[in-house]
């Protein structure tokens, strides 16, 4: 029959009414750009993750420079940041003027370590940039041990949780994004910024609305980057819902390691503690052509997402040299994601696996 690589629809199969009635609240309102709903949304979602403040942004982009500037973060500064993440990770460091220097990664659980962050420490570091990739959680405490400040990449770890809490409450600052195939998805863009501090968050409001508290006096450069009224209201609805997406997510992933996946490719780690809301289910292959072939023939969802890490991209080069990430390189070789959604059964399951074995 074939099981997709995401299923995004079959989880707002019973919320359509409420998010019809959340899109026409907004109508009626006739406020569209920071209103009620994202002011609403913040709270909520401040509350789910265990911090004090959240500011709405328009995307996951923005999201990391805004959150590194309110940080401090500028000219002459230096980000570590790993290589084998999504472009954005490192794309939105030189945008702040600083400086990404790239790390490598554990083997099984694809994040940052305190090791590979050591490894990559200098006098000018000002800032880690951890992610959760994945869904996985990166150790913060052990980096932040090591006496930078941690902004975590939370992007695909909305509802992943460890003994010291959840994603967005682990660092200094953490960022989100809301794309549609997150594990928390508006209907289009958006983003996240989630922090204990006061000083930051408010730095964080004037920098997403043009460098000003009041549209009248500019006090910063800064953006036109806010999340809509209409995403906010969406996300409401789905926001106490997404404990219940995220157990359905770790149960897919028992499944797929009940059913004996490991016995073929090799599997993800969850890192320390954590308990992995699992955004992309991402295996390990010696012949990963071998696999894609195999589950393209069964009509089986799969992609490789980061064949070329972000250091080997042809903007990164001039901040990537001399740098040697061997870990990174082995995993973009070899790494191939396949179906994970929060209603992933164990029959689809078993048929994702019956593909794989005629991988040999």
């Amino acid at each position: 029959m074939g099981v997709p690589l995401f299923d995004t629809s079959t989880p707002l199969e019973g919320l359509r009414g409420e998010i019809r009635e959340a899109i026409d609240r907004v109508l009626d309102s006739e406020r569209y750009i920071l209103g009620p709903e994202v002011s609403a949304f913040e709270q909520e979602f401040s509350s789910y993750c265990g911090v004090s403040h959240a500011v709405g942004v328009a995307n996951g982009t923005d999201a990391i420079t805004i959150a590194l500037r309110a940080m401090g973060v500028g000219p002459g500064d230096e980000v570590i940041v790993p290589s084998f993440t999504f472009y954005a990770s490192a794309e939105a460091i030189p945008a702040t003027g600083a400086t990404p220097v790239f790390c490598d990664v554990d083997a099984e659980t694809y994040c940052v370590t305190a090791d590979t962050v050591r490894a990559a420490l200098t006098p000018r570091t000002r800032a880690v940039l951890v992610v959760h990739l994945f869904g996985n959680l990166a150790p913060v405490a052990e980096i932040e041990a090591l006496g930078v400040p941690v902004i975590e990449d939370a992007a695909q770890a909305a509802g992943s949780r460890s003994e010291a809490g959840r994603a967005g409450a682990l660092g200094t600052v953490a960022t989100f994004s809301f794309f549609p195939s997150k594990n928390l998805g508006c209907f289009g863009d958006g983003g996240m910024i989630t922090t204990g501090d006061a000083e930051i968050a408010e730095n964080c409001r004037t920098l997403r609305f043009h460098g000003s508290r009041d549209k009248v006096t500019y006090e910063q450069v800064g953006y036109n980057s806010r999340l809509d009224e209409l995403q906010a209201a969406i996300l409401r609805v789905q926001l106490p819902h997404l404990d219940v997406w995220a157990d359905g997510r770790r149960r897919a992933g028992a499944h797929y390691a009940d059913a004996g996946l490991g016995e073929i490719a090799g599997l993800p780690k969850a890192a320390g503690s954590s308990s992995p809301a699992w955004h992309l289910y991402v295996v390990r292959h010696p012949q990963v052509e071998r696999l894609e072939s195999a589950l393209s023939a069964a009509g089986i969802g799969h992609k490789a997402y980061y064949r070329t890490p972000v250091h080997r991209q042809p903007p990164m080069r001039a901040w990537a040299q001399g740098a040697e990430l061997p870990v990174t390189d082995h995993l973009a070789a070899t790494h191939l994601a396949i179906p994970m959604s929060p209603v992933l059964s164990r029959e689809q399951v078993d048929e994702v696996l019956a593909a794989a074995r005629a991988a040999g």
